[in-house]
């Protein structure tokens, strides 16, 4: 087994466990994408492995599809499987409304996707992604490659009336190239600080010519699985205005960390 994991690991960890536990045999699921998502993966694969656990996962870029099928998870496309029981993915910050920003893995388009063709969509994180109002971390807004700039100049013209603190966009690097999404468009990140009204934001930024999508995702989760350093772990449900707090002991099997050996 690696090094003992720093708290903000083991935080994402206790996370990923407890969202595992509402699989149920049958699910067709939408397998997230980022660093607390890959956790969950490594999880649900542990459930599979040891239970005889029968899913069928939906991911949300080539990385987490390459991922699960390392770790024998059967994964299928959206088209096939065509609706999901549960989706599981993480998220960038969210905020008490569980409005969410995502898209700091350049993966936000079939997140959204694949969370909006979800019954039921649970974000798990550690503490720090929950913040008072959304905007500290920089909104990513996918665009595609013709006239990105002009784009570009477009969004931070249409950003001057809206209710945000900073109007900073700037491309997304790869290097000393833009940054391709598994779709082959650009990332523009918009550096704003502070978001007063993130539902009309999503809005407007989509009726820009060249904007495909945002990360933005507001109505969609329903609940927030939140991981703490000390093995806690915090199960908000904004449907049924419930919060509850579990325990989850910190003992990982060699299985989770097979892949990262």
């Amino acid at each position: 087994m690696p090094a003992e994991l720093s708290p903000i690991d083991k935080a994402k960890f206790v996370a990923a466990k407890r969202a595992t536990e509402f699989v149920e045999d049958g699910m067709k699921l939408g397998l997230g994408t980022g660093s607390t998502a890959a956790w969950m993966v490594r999880c649900l694969a542990e459930r599979i492995r040891e239970e005889g656990l029968r899913v069928t996962g939906v991911p949300t870029s080539t990385r987490t599809a390459e991922l699960a099928a390392s770790l024998g998870i059967p994964i299928t496309s959206l088209d096939d499987a065509k609706w999901l029981d549960l989706t599981i993915d993480g998220a960038d910050e969210f905020d008490p409304q569980l409005a969410l920003i995502k898209g700091g893995g350049a993966a936000l388009l079939q997140e959204k996707i694949v969370a909006t063709a979800s019954d039921q969509m649970i974000v798990i994180a550690d503490i720090a992604k929950e913040v008072s109002q959304l905007g500290a971390f920089p909104l990513p807004v996918e665009v595609i490659p013709f006239g990105w700039q002009t784009t570009k100049a477009l969004i931070e013209e249409t950003l001057v009336s809206l209710d945000v603190l900073n109007r900073d966009c700037t491309l997304r690097m790869n290097g000393d190239r833009p940054l391709v999404t598994d779709e082959a468009n650009y990332i523009i990140d918009l550096h704003l600080k502070r978001i007063g009204n993130p539902r009309q934001l999503a809005l407007v930024l989509n009726q820009i010519p060249g904007v495909v999508e945002n990360g933005l995702f507001i109505d969609i989760c329903d609940i927030v699985v939140i991981g703490h350093g000390d093995g806690r772990v915090t199960v908000r449900d904004i449907n049924q205005g419930t919060e509850g707090e579990d325990f989850i002991e910190f003992a990982p099997s060699d299985n989770i960390f097979a892949d990262m050996e």
